[in-house]
């Protein structure tokens, strides 16, 4: 990840905790506030039955892009809405990269799109809208655990 350790604490926290995109081989190639540019080698088993790589991880590959992109800033935020239009096909062995780009940003609220490319082929386009949270729980605290504190 490139950035300012200093800068996009929260982002590099979660990635670090999210085991889902990690097993999937999503890599954070560039890291900054309302920006992120991350990749995926399409594997064996993200295959359709059409020998194309199944829509669910391109949507998780921008997901976590965007993801990425509106937790870099001091406040975390998660999802509110997103969606995807497909538009080409990817195959086994391409290299996917989602580029995240922050469109708006006010109060609470965010705006992102992610573009999913193979090489100059664009794959998917994906928006997200994102809404910040007051705190997540300090390290080392379960969700669970906080939650029966309060």
């Amino acid at each position: 990840m490139s950035a300012d350790a200093t800068e996009c604490g929260i982002a590099r926290e979660m990635f670090e905790a999210d085991i889902a995109s990690r097993t999937l081989g999503i890599e954070i190639n560039e890291l900054s506030p309302g920006r992120v540019v991350a990749s995926m080698v399409v594997g064996p088993t993200m295959v359709n039955g059409h020998g194309i790589t199944h829509g669910g991880f391109v949507f998780t590959l921008a997901d976590t892009t965007f993801a990425m992109a509106c937790n870099g800033y001091d406040t975390p935020a998660v999802a509110a809405r997103a969606d995807i239009r497909f538009l080409a096909p990817s195959r086994l062995g391409d290299i996917l990269v989602a580029e995240a780009t922050e469109r708006a940003r006010f109060g609470r609220n965010g705006i992102y799109d992610v573009t999913v490319r193979h090489g100059i082929e664009t794959v998917a386009e994906f928006r997200g809208d994102s809404r910040t949270i007051a705190s997540t729980p300090p390290r080392g605290i379960s969700m669970e655990s906080a939650a029966r504190d309060r």
